[in-house]
């Protein structure tokens, strides 16, 4: 694997805990959200990630030739939750049913705080990933002066 591919992985890696990331921060936010303009409760998101062998045409023709096999990571879909909402007495609240019950998003607030911090902990492994490689860049730069 040369340093530039590595580059791209690890970009790739940065770019995928980004999302990750925005849709953890949205769950959080939304977690007492009752009423979204679908109708009903907010509905807990998180994204699968999957294998991106595709780093640009050269340089999947280069790789293959040379035999290596890097490849990035994506996201390749967005899960909605589809369990049923937490179910909660509030007689007094606005969006309570007849018996009033109030529909409540299944978020817990720990897990995704947790999440949060492993997909931070993440990206900044991706980021001393490429501070690395940089340096080997510029060592390698120096050695040829």
């Amino acid at each position: 694997m040369s340093l530039f591919s590595s580059l791209s992985v690890s970009a790739s890696g940065m770019a995928a805990q980004r999302a990750r990331a925005e849709l953890l921060v949205e769950n959080l936010a939304n977690a007492d959200t009752t009423r979204t303009p679908e109708g009903g409760p907010y509905r807990r998101k998180d994204v699968v990630f999957a294998e991106d062998p595709s780093l640009g045409s050269f340089s999947s023709e280069l790789n293959s030739a040379l035999g290596s096999n890097a490849s990035g990571v994506t996201v390749s879909e967005t899960i909605v939750d589809s369990r049923e909402p937490d179910r909660r007495y509030m007689p007094g609240h606005p969006d309570a049913d007849k018996d009033g019950y109030v529909a409540f998003p299944r978020i817990n607030p720990a897990e995704d705080m947790v999440d949060l911090m492993g997909a931070s902990r993440s990206y900044e492994a991706n980021v001393a990933a490429i501070s690395a490689v940089k340096d080997m860049i510029q060592k390698s730069l120096e050695l040829f002066r």
